[in-house]
């Protein structure tokens, strides 16, 4: 099992995260006067946050469907669909669970913030999404490889379509989920298109890792399409309004961000493949299997989950830029340090209820937890 793990994605998801710490951090406490453009800064910093939600979507995709096409090689789908089922339904509950403000409630004050869609609802949501589509196409992988390519490619393209979606007749619940009219920070469109890209490319690693030179050619390919996307998306979809007379094309033309952020994330994939043989066994990989943990204490600290008492309570939009920056790496360095500590409590609870209970096997329970951490 371990020698097919592919340590790259961990170095991807550790350093996804680890830009949502401070990008979280930095965003709801740097005092606003310094939220300009005309300092490079800012503006470097806003570029490379931009990029941070669409690496975790495309590398949750990949992890995802990577795994589920290794279970059903071995037969063993069934159990695999299970886990990913509830993993999503998972994502769901603490999405929502984390918006509740249980002080308010206790109060009698109510209020629909809690509807809102963030990033473990949209994932979780993904997820399940992925399932379907898998047991359609499971019989042939070229045909779920070219369902999520397509997939990706229209969710991109018809951008414009749902950009200003209000749903005001549909309820809140399944309204926030398309769009973003009632506070969702994020919707299924257009970040399935990044899980269903993600998807695709675990298509082509399960498929082919197994070649000889592939690392080297996958190396090369991340590289070539990410300066495609990155330098010519946007002339392409004008040359395709060009020859169809298609509007869509020129507006999604005039507002490429989607293949843009694509590019960025082949980037990063280009990168850490590139080095992935540094990435073994480091702290990198701790940090990149323990990416849900660390985005619940994060999200409890800032923003102060369930009590309304965060960062954001005491210094809102309050710190000056050598504030957020030290302020930034203190929490980063505080997250990881409070979740290592949880993960070795996590370790300890479950080797003992194992041993007393007497349901797994050691030998059997190192292995599943090596297969769930990919």
């Amino acid at each position: 099992m371990k020698a097919n793990r592919l340590y790259f994605i961990d170095a991807v998801r550790a350093f996804a995260i680890l830009m949502m710490l401070q990008g979280h951090f930095v965003d709801t406490l740097l005092n606003p006067i310094y939220r300009d453009d005309s300092y490079v800064a800012y503006t470097v910093w806003s570029y490379f946050r931009g990029i941070t939600a669409p690496t975790f979507f495309t590398i949750s995709g990949l992890v995802f469907l990577y795994l589920l096409l290794k279970a059903h090689a071995k037969g063993s789908d069934k159990q695999r669909l299970r886990k990913g089922a509830t993993r999503g339904v998972m994502l769901l509950g603490i999405g929502y669970a984390l918006r509740i403000p249980f002080f308010s409630w206790f109060k009698g004050d109510f209020d629909t913030y809690f509807l809102v869609i963030d990033v473990l609802q949209c994932i979780g949501l993904s997820l399940l999404l992925l399932i379907g589509l898998y047991l359609l196409c499971r019989r042939n992988s070229t045909i779920l490889s070219i369902v999520l390519l397509i997939i990706g490619c229209v969710i991109f393209v018809t951008e414009p379509l749902y950009r200003t979606l209000t749903l005001e007749n549909v309820p809140l619940v399944f309204a926030n989920y398309l769009s973003k009219s009632n506070g969702s920070v994020f919707t299924i469109l257009p970040w399935f298109g990044y899980v269903a890209f993600g998807g695709f490319f675990a298509t082509l690693f399960f498929k082919y890792s197994h070649k000889k030179h592939f690392k080297q050619i996958t190396v090369s390919a991340f590289f070539i399409l990410s300066l495609i996307l990155l330098f010519y998306s946007t002339q392409i979809l004008q040359q395709l309004y060009v020859i169809t007379n298609v509007e869509l094309f020129e507006r999604a033309a005039n507002y490429n961000y989607l293949f843009l952020r694509l590019g960025n994330v082949l980037l990063y994939f280009t990168f850490f493949y590139a080095l992935e043989r540094f990435m073994k066994q480091s702290i990198v990989t701790r940090i990149g299997e323990t990416t849900l943990n660390i985005y619940v204490v994060h999200f409890i600290i800032i923003y102060g989950s369930f009590t309304g008492i965060g960062l954001k309570h005491f210094y809102y939009k309050a710190l000056e830029p050598w504030e957020a920056v030290f302020g930034a790496l203190a929490f980063i360095v505080a997250v990881c340090i409070i979740v290592f500590h949880i993960g070795k409590t996590n370790a300890f609870i479950y080797k003992y209820l194992r041993k007393l209970l007497h349901l797994i096997k050691p030998s059997d329970a190192t292995a599943n937890e090596s297969e769930e951490d990919l």
